[in-house]
């Protein structure tokens, strides 16, 4: 082991929470990105989610479902995988809010990170600012608990974003160790780097990310659209991998949609069971899935075209407008449960956020020269 890591060490671990104004910003994905750069500086990484928001019915190994996904792709040992103390559900809340849970989780959590492990704890913070109060367990909270750092991830539609940028700083104040914009749409890429981050770092805001919208994070798989819509695979089951970048609802002329149909990629169509004429104009187009409503079977010469162009038929017992509905919540809660999400995290987070930079500000630079 270096001498310098070994100095490290000695002064104990570093905590940074990894928090985000608004659920689903990318949290997981920027310490998926983060973590294997840092690894190669010689950095001993350990990661937790204190408050659990995604679990399996049964949740008593005590570990969220984030954080059992991304070890071993972070190759982290057990002893680096730490323990959630709360999974946030209604339950909980109302056993707190009638007093039955009178637990002082800021200091369980202080007890569970009492023993040092690894140079770095990433920690992943609640879904926004305000979540996880009631239990002394916001971000906030957390951060004043352990006396870590806070990294904040914003998605990034257009410059209204920074309102809840500046509103943040002036609430967490020192503790907010910079930020990561996510998702910046290309056309806003210049507007970002010439008057965002100026503005930013001027208010006392790093700015230590600016990572472009990418579809491929964005998308969604068949085989997660099968599970949230509760659809029957009518053919192809072993396309469940396949990615759904957008959104198509089939209900116009089939002239107007052969047109609309190749002007999108990689889409998912929803149609109605008896319209066959936009079936198949969508089998002919860049069409991940076909998802017809009203569970209306598919006339056989539609099922044979799809298996030759190896495109999934999903049956819904839904109205489209439900269905629609469904789908767009899974967009707006994608994964990174894929295979091909990981390898894409890893090259972007890796490439647009400034990692140097983050370990001098963690004072963590001189803890090691490149392997």
């Amino acid at each position: 082991m270096p001498q310098s890591t070994e100095k490290t060490r000695k002064r104990g671990s570093k905590y940074l929470l990894v928090g985000s104004t608004e659920a689903c910003s990318g949290k997981s994905t920027t310490i998926l990105g983060m973590t294997p750069q840092l690894q190669k500086r010689g950095l001993d990484i350990a990661y937790g989610k204190p408050l659990g928001t995604c679990w399996e019915d049964a949740h008593t190994d005590g570990i969220d479902e984030d954080v059992k996904f991304l070890a071993p792709l972070l190759h982290l040992k057990e002893n680096r995988l730490l323990r959630t103390i709360l999974f946030l559900d209604e339950t909980t809340i109302q056993k707190r809010m009638v007093g039955e849970d009178r637990v002082d989780y800021a200091a369980l959590l202080a007890q569970t990170l009492a023993t040092p492990g690894g140079d770095l704890v990433f920690l992943e913070g609640p879904g926004n600012l305000d979540e996880g109060s009631l239990f002394n367990l916001s971000l906030l909270d957390m951060a004043e608990c352990i006396d870590a750092k806070i990294l904040l991830v914003a998605r990034f539609e257009s410059v209204l974003a920074v309102h809840k940028l500046v509103s943040a700083k002036q609430r967490l104040g020192d503790r907010l160790l910079g930020v990561l914009l996510n998702d910046v749409p290309s056309e806003q890429l210049e507007i970002v780097s010439t008057i965002v981050k100026p503005f930013l770092e001027n208010r006392h805001i790093p700015l230590l990310g600016i990572v472009p919208r990418n579809t491929l994070l964005r998308s969604v798989s068949v085989g997660e659209l099968v599970h949230q819509l509760q659809a029957e695979v009518l053919c192809c089951k072993e396309r469940m991998d396949l990615m759904v970048e957008s959104l198509t609802i089939g209900a116009m002329n089939v002239s107007s949609a052969l047109k609309y149909f190749r002007q999108r990629r990689n889409m998912a169509v929803v149609t109605g069971g008896d319209r066959t004429d936009l079936q198949m104009a969508a089998l002919e187009s860049s069409t991940q899935c076909l998802i017809l409503t009203g569970h209306i079977p598919p006339v056989e010469f539609i099922l044979s075209r799809a298996e030759e162009v190896e495109i999934p038929v999903l049956s819904v017992d839904l109205d489209t407008l439900t269905t629609v509905e469904i789908i767009d919540r899974a967009f707006g809660q994608v994964r990174l449960h894929e295979p091909v999400k990981v390898q894409c995290a890893y090259q972007t987070i890796g490439h647009h956020f400034e990692i140097d930079r983050l370990m001098a500000k963690l004072g963590l630079e001189t803890a090691v020269t490149l392997q």
